[in-house]
This record gives structure tokens, sequence and C-alpha cells, in this order.
């Protein structure tokens, strides 16, 4: 890679970058430096829990540039095959050790139809159980949302008056619903 990243840039470690190093303490106080990124990998004990690498050997994968001061911070966001991951693996990699990336495609926009599809499923199914958690939270105010809701589509065969004002009930009562719904706690 020739110019210096943006933040937010994908990047991919070459072969020679791609190395996982043995994340050893002995390793992050050597000092080697090879002009590749980092191969034997330094992994402090307080980054271990964090999941922060600083100059570790970079595991395949595509990396988002998250800061661009000296070294650079890249945060995993793709396996190897380019697809979605989340582990907040940070890697602090050298600028002149930028030449071993390659800039890459952003693994968000590579899921196959099938998985977009059944995640449009899931999230209905999260968004209707939200919905009626809501109406399960407050009775009275669904119950009495829905009753205009009733009267407003059934009104005017039994009660006297213009239809324009049992629209408007039944308008009110679902939008009453939406809102009764939509509350969730």
């Amino acid at each position: 890679m020739t110019a210096d990243p943006d933040v937010y840039d994908h990047l991919r470690p070459t072969d020679t970058a791609a190395t996982s190093g043995d994340h050893d303490s002995a390793a992050a106080t050597s000092g080697d430096h090879d002009g590749t990124v980092a191969t034997s990998g330094d992994h402090d004990g307080a980054a271990a829990t964090s999941g922060d690498h600083d100059g570790a050997g970079v595991e395949p994968g595509v990396y988002r540039v998250v800061g661009t001061g000296d070294p650079v911070t890249l945060l995993r966001v793709g396996d190897a095959d380019g697809r979605r991951v989340t582990t907040g693996e940070t890697v602090h990699v050298d600028r002149a050790d930028l030449a071993a990336f390659e800039v890459a495609d952003n693994p968000d926009g590579n899921r196959p139809a099938a998985d977009r599809l059944a995640s449009l499923g899931a999230d209905l199914a999260l968004q209707v159980w939200a919905f009626w958690r809501g109406l399960r939270a407050r009775p009275l105010a669904a119950l009495a949302a829905a009753a205009a809701m009733v009267v407003g589509h059934q009104g005017d065969r039994v009660l006297p008056g213009p239809d324009v004002a049992f629209t408007a009930v039944y308008m009110a009562g679902a939008l009453a619903l939406v809102v009764v719904g939509a509350r969730n706690g």
C-alpha cells in the first residue's frame, strides 16, 4: 500500500504480513523488526485481556483503519475469507509496514442473499416480539387503543355520526396502539 490510509479504509495483509505470532511476553521485549509487519508477535499481559495486539503478527483477515497516527491502529472486521467478524481485536502497525497490506473490500457488503433474507425474518420476529411486549406492559392503554380502532372501523354500522369522525377515531386508535406498543418498559 503506497498511500496513507484514511479512517474506515479496509486493508488485508499480504502473505508477508500474515503471520500469527506466538503472543508471548518475551517477544514483546525483544525489539526485533525485519521490515515487514512484526512476525514474532508481541502481546503484553494487560492487552491480552482487552484483545489489543501491539505490533503483533497480523492474522489473515480484513482490517478497518480506526487510527491514523504512528503506529496505525487497525480493527479486525473480517476473516480470511472476507466474511464479517466481530472480535474487537486491534492491531498497531508502523506506517513503514503498511506496504505489506493491500486494499480490501468492506466485509459488510458481501453477505450471501440467503443470510440477508434469514436475518430479515429474525429482525421482523424480534420487532413483533418487542411490540407485543410493549402492549403487554400497558394492557389498559392497549385495550383502549384497540377499542377506539374497533369503534372507528365498525361504529358507523351501530352509531350515528359522519364517516369522517369514525375515520378519525380509527386513525387515532391505530396511532395510540403504535405508541403503546413501541414504548417498552
